[in-house]
């Protein structure tokens, strides 16, 4: 599987920045209510990158803890735990997976709708 990564060129009006090139890769936009969180979980076919688009809140990727605001973007490789937690205002970001994108490839390992 490929790892993510993003590439930016220069040109003289401006710049491009291309997220996937000549590569299998499902793109979406989420958006969680206010104190909102998806589901402590891990992916084994597939990497994400994620970009906030608006609010805050609280990226987990592994051991770590982030706390996000607009602009912001984060690589999650393959078999990591993660999660988006969203702060008083929501958030929304755009996620980018690459690799074999099921909406089952996923172990949940914590979820407040019991879906773990």
């Amino acid at each position: 599987m490929q790892e993510f990564k993003v590439f930016q060129e220069e040109r003289p009006w401006g710049n491009f920045r291309q997220f996937t090139h000549n590569t299998l890769s499902t793109v979406k936009i989420l958006t969680l209510k206010p104190n909102q969180a998806l589901s402590l979980q891990s992916h084994a076919k597939r990497s994400e990158f994620c970009r906030i688009i608006s609010g805050s809140g609280i990226i987990e990727i592994g051991d770590n803890k982030y706390n996000v605001k607009e602009g912001d973007e984060y690589n999650i490789p393959i078999n990591t735990k993660h999660r988006v937690s969203a702060g008083a205002l929501g958030v929304s970001y755009l996620e980018i997976s690459i690799g074999d994108f099921e909406e089952n490839d996923e172990v949940r390992y914590e979820d407040q709708y019991g879906r773990a």
